[in-house]
């Protein structure tokens, strides 16, 4: 496929090649900000704001049911108030508690309500008032509502080694079909395109007329709620998605120390690598290249909150969120390349929940802090699919987070050490600094977490739409997960084991041809997941009385140990060598309450051993290691 030459009513004129400063939106206190790092500017990966320089804009507090404060407004705020007193000390003859006058602002999604405070607290009395909130019986959780901001080191445009006149997939999406670093797409579009499947992307909306997406865009929403960060006329939530720049004008503007910036355009650049279409002799190719993709805007300048990140994942799959109309295309997949520092917290999680109760697998961006991906948001929620960044090597990137809580990675960009094209994930943008109605449209290369997640929910689409397609029904958010991570091939090169980033590279064909492959009847060798010796894999989840089995290639004589922790749930672990065991018919086993299971055979045999986890209960976050 070929680049021509692309025009609309804007000032655009002319597509040229250009690698752009990918722009990494990361969080303040761990909620959401697009996870893409610098390439070819700075060794240090991206990080996000230290505590110091979080700002809170509200609290979000969500009442227990059959509370009076679960369904009056006075008593809401009475509990707030009460807080607010117990949690600072009056000044003089004022009370500083009752000069904060507490108002409800807005019911959210998830059930949460938006408390907003006359003034802002700093952080110590931020974490006072909180504490004696989630201590109060009435109160089911009590978070920050966290100004999300990026953290980003600033860049500046890097020129390919040549310029073509006519750039086309072959020399740019290295990220598809290289057969060592690519997601082996050629001979998974065979099978699949993801036509049917709807993935919505929450980010920073998309450019207006954007290049090559054809009827591939649905209209989306706006769930920014200030102005300010929108850049629209009025406060409030808007009809779509339009991306009206992130850029940041002064210095210490967003949070001190944040530097001024141009616009990322990092949502255009996301939805491109899930559905970009393809084979149409323009621009570059996307994943699942006939699927719907549902932009929903939720970072602006500085960033977005948590309130409206949490409230557009209750919409974009489905669910009801006051005063904002009924979203007519609820999403299959959600893609979150976004991201921040800090736990996940309940409100996040609330919202998760939620959206994988109405059957939308979320996918999200482990991070590019060079850290344990459980130390932040949402990578370290459960319920999500939490990806990793590799580079055309097939090797973790120098930025990735990882970490057990890491469940498989996808091509992100090794930045300059791995040269121009290869070196980051190419789609389509626009060469403006600030507004989406300057510049010219180019070909933005990026690099970053945010460029691994779409390849997993494009990946997602395509077997969703697959089954479909065969008359079957399609996979619950589980069951998807766990077929991704099973399908996922080999690292081509050894990963580290103190940085872990999941069970393999994400293989489109792979998955497809697990999801497509009919049940054995007869003559039937046992199938399990493949552990490898010392590499824990995280995130698994199971309903009440799953089973899900692994394998293990054991040597002779040397202890085997296998070992489950972590999560939530209960689970018990069941080993046999050669079959695959019961609770019957076993070799070793761990029934323990709770996650934590230990079996071990102290004199294995040489070969297979297979490993099953019973969910006792229903669990989730769990990871298993085997260890010989």
């Amino acid at each position: 496929m070929t680049l021509k030459r692309i025009s609309n009513v804007t000032k655009k004129q002319t597509l040229r090649i250009n690698v752009l400063a990918a722009a990494v939106l990361s969080l303040t206190v761990g909620v959401g900000a697009a996870h893409a790092a610098k390439p070819g500017v700075a060794k240090e990966p991206a990080r996000v704001a230290s505590t110091a320089q979080q700002s809170v804009d509200g609290i979000i507090v969500k009442y227990r049911n059959g509370t009076a404060a679960a369904s009056d407004r006075s008593t809401k705020l009475s509990v707030v108030q009460s807080a607010l007193s117990r949690a600072i000390v009056s000044s003089g003859t004022t009370s500083r508690a009752a000069a904060l006058s507490p108002l409800v602002e807005r019911k959210l999604g998830a059930g949460g309500d938006l408390i907003r405070l006359k003034s802002k607290l700093g952080s110590a009395d931020m974490q006072k008032v909180l504490a004696e909130l989630n201590a109060d019986p009435s109160v089911q959780y009590a978070v920050a509502n966290v100004r999300l901001q990026r953290s980003d080191l600033r860049a500046t445009n890097a020129q390919p080694a040549l310029v073509p006149n006519d750039p086309n997939y072959a020399q740019y999406q290295w990220n598809f079909f290289n057969a060592t670093g690519g997601v082996n797409a050629p001979a998974a579009w065979d099978l699949s395109q993801g036509e049917g499947i709807v993935v919505a992307v929450l980010d920073t909306g998309i450019l207006p007329g954007v290049p090559d997406f054809g009827s591939n865009l649905l209209e989306g929403y706006d769930f920014i709620s200030d102005k300010e960060s929108s850049r629209r006329p009025n406060d409030g939530r808007a009809p779509g998605a339009t991306d009206y720049g992130d850029w940041v004008e002064t210095a210490n503007e967003c949070y001190t120390g944040s530097e001024p910036e141009g616009s990322s355009w990092h949502g255009t650049h996301v939805a491109g690598t899930i559905a970009e279409v393809t084979n149409n002799g323009s621009a570059l190719a996307g994943l699942a290249y006939k699927a719907k993709v549902l932009p929903v805007r939720v970072l602006g300048k500085c960033g977005g909150t948590l309130a409206d990140i949490s409230d557009a994942i209750t919409w974009a799959s489905g669910g009801t969120v006051p005063g904002i109309p009924a979203n007519t295309n609820p999403a299959e997949i959600i893609n979150m390349s976004l991201g921040g520092g800090g736990a996940c917290d309940a409100a996040y999680q609330d919202a998760i929940n939620g959206a994988v109760s109405r059957g939308t697998l979320v996918v999200v961006a482990a991070g590019n802090e060079t850290d344990n991906a459980s130390k932040y948001r949402p990578a370290s929620c459960n319920n999500v699919v939490a990806v990793g960044a590799t580079r055309v090597t097939g090797g973790i990137t120098y930025y990735s987070n990882y970490g057990t809580a890491v469940d498989l990675s996808a091509p992100g960009g090794g930045g300059s050490v791995d040269g121009n094209p290869n070196g980051y994930i190419w789609q389509v943008g626009s060469s403006s600094e600030t507004t989406p109605d300057a510049g010219e449209w180019v070909l933005m290369g990026k690099g970053g977490t945010s460029m691994s997640s779409p390849h997993v929910a494009a990946v997602a689409a395509m077997v969703q739409s697959a089954l479909i397609a065969k008359g079957k029904e399609p996979l619950a958010p589980a069951a998807l997960e766990t077929l991704l991570k099973q399908s996922a091939r080999k690292f081509p090169v050894t990963i580290p084991a103190a940085t872990p980033i999941g069970t393999g590279i994400l293989d489109a064909k792979a998955a497809l041809d697990a999801a497509l492959k009919e049940p054995c009847t007869e003559n039937c060798e046992p199938e399990g997941i493949p552990l490898t010796n010392k590499v824990t894999v995280g995130g698994l989840a199971g309903a009440a009385a799953s089973e899900t089995v692994y394998t293990f290639e054991a040597a002779a004589g040397k202890t085997l140990s296998v070992l489950t922790y972590g999560g939530s749930g209960n689970v018990s672990v069941y080993l046999a060598q050669g079959r695959v065991p019961t609770a019957t018919d076993n070799d070793a086993k761990s029934t323990r309450p709770g996650n934590t299971e230990t079996v071990r055979v102290a004199k294995p045999v040489a070969g297979t051993y297979y490993i099953k986890v019973v969910g006792e209960a229903a669990y989730s976050g769990v990871s298993i290691l085997a260890t010989q």
